[in-house]
């Protein structure tokens, strides 16, 4: 570990130790779970608790592993029903979509932390995600919910390292964002269209590709895979079976972005 990162990291433990007690909103990926393993090496199991929102726009598969790693931390864990299709103007899909979904999410965490006598609500932010299109952030700001690895300095290349280092076995899995940022913005976002997308990524997982995005338009399907993945794809038994199985999901047209997976590529219209 370079010095720099050994700073970062004692900075992030005395943000830790100024807050005393935390509530963690917990997803199971790399950032999430390095924020709670250095939260509760800080302040003890008893002073943290993670929060898991259970909802239409994660996979059963991210769920399954959020339950695995709070077994293994020894974590104090908490799930919440959550249906973001309820909140109003969220299924239109604007551009600001994120707002309506973290405003409420994080003010339900507030109560909760309140119910506990938590004086705090931590996410986990990284400094590159003030890079992306992330109209969540404002939930954050305006509902005083703190970022200890952004706070602290933390990239996500950092975020990866130090996870390692602490033998975190979320150190190299694939980045994950919810199942709405399959959809283009302005169309409708529905329960039918979710399980055809987590249907399809799981099919194409479950094939061994290491990072997976089936973007929603209607009865079309983008794949976004690794561009060294591609050439296997289009294997001629391997993309027959892709292609008739898709179909059987729901989708008419199936194709492959030639530039390969991208997060956020969906944000690339907003310029």
């Amino acid at each position: 570990m370079s010095s720099e990162l050994g700073t970062k990291t004692q900075k992030l433990k005395e943000i830790f130790q100024s807050m005393e007690r935390v509530v963690v909103a917990f997803s199971g990926g790399v950032d999430s779970t390095l924020l709670l393993k250095v939260a509760q090496d800080t302040l003890g199991d008893k002073n943290v608790l993670a929060v898991t929102a259970l909802s239409p726009l994660y996979p059963e598969r991210e769920f399954v592993g959020v339950k695995k790693l709070t077994q293994t931390l020894g974590t104090r864990h908490r799930v919440i029903q959550s249906n973001e299709l309820e909140i109003p103007g969220f299924s239109e899909n604007p551009p600001n979509r994120c707002y309506y979904c973290k405003s409420k999410l994080f003010a339900e965490l507030l109560d909760l932390a309140k119910e506990e006598s938590i004086p705090f609500v931590v996410e986990g932010s990284t400094l590159d995600d003030d890079k992306d299109h992330r109209p969540g952030r404002m939930a954050v700001q305006e509902l005083g919910i703190r970022s200890p690895l952004k706070e602290a300095g933390l990239t996500k290349a950092e975020v990866r390292e130090l996870s390692k280092a602490l033998g975190l076995p979320t150190w190299d899995k694939p980045s994950f964002a919810c199942l709405a940022s399959r959809f283009p913005y302005g169309e409708e976002i529905t329960d039918e269209g979710l399980k055809m997308v987590d249907a399809a990524e799981d099919y194409l997982f479950g094939l061994g590709f290491k990072q997976v995005r089936v973007r929603h338009y209607g009865n079309l399907a983008r794949i976004e895979i690794l561009k060294e993945e591609m050439a296997r794809l289009m294997n001629g038994s391997l993309r027959e079976e892709v292609v008739n199985h898709l179909k059987r999901i729901g989708y008419r047209y199936i194709t492959l972005d030639l530039q390969g997976f991208r997060s956020g590529s969906m944000n690339e219209v907003l310029g």
